[in-house]
């Protein structure tokens, strides 16, 4: 179980380093594909609740040191967003197209659903997204359509993210 989380994270600070050292300085990029969320949706999914939300946690307080954002704000998303997706493991076949498409997209609009939330509360401090500007669709199209080549890219490590299944003796 040590050896997945630690597989785990080492792929949330690939991840993350693309995230906010490589894409956010592609100027004519007007949104950033949230790979880090998809990796918490696919972690969460293989490995359940507990694991979706420590990758979630992790994930928001690297990009919380790493970004403008109000401290513990990407930390609160993700691991909400890796509970969720918790509550689909080993009742999703992950390796469908399709069914990676519309988890992409549903994680996707839990994360802006979560910020507008936490933006009621925080007003002078959260920004929320605007759903009707083409920054979000941006976003969520580029989310909703690169979950399945994300998801198939982490596939590959499932020898390390997925701790061996346990029988029953």
């Amino acid at each position: 179980m040590i050896k997945s989380y630690i597989s785990s994270f080492i792929i949330l600070i690939v991840f993350v380093l693309i995230e906010t050292a490589l894409l956010s300085n592609i100027y004519f990029l007007p949104a950033i594909p949230d790979f880090l969320l998809l990796c918490v949706l696919y972690f969460s999914i293989r490995n359940g609740k507990v694991a979706g939300e420590i990758t979630g946690f992790a994930s928001g307080l690297l990009l919380d040191f790493l970004s403008g954002s109000p401290f513990g704000l990407n930390c609160l998303v993700r691991t909400l967003v890796g509970f969720a997706g918790g509550f689909f493991h080993r009742m999703m076949n992950y390796e469908s197209f399709l069914v990676n498409i519309i988890a992409g997209f549903f994680a996707t609009l839990l994360k802006v659903l979560i910020i507008y939330l936490v933006s009621l509360l925080f007003p002078n401090y959260v920004n929320s997204y605007n759903i009707f500007s083409s920054v979000f669709a941006l976003e969520l199209a580029m989310n909703t359509f690169l979950a399945p080549l994300v998801i198939k890219l982490l596939r590959g490590f499932d020898s390390f993210i997925v701790p061996p299944q346990r029988g029953i003796s």
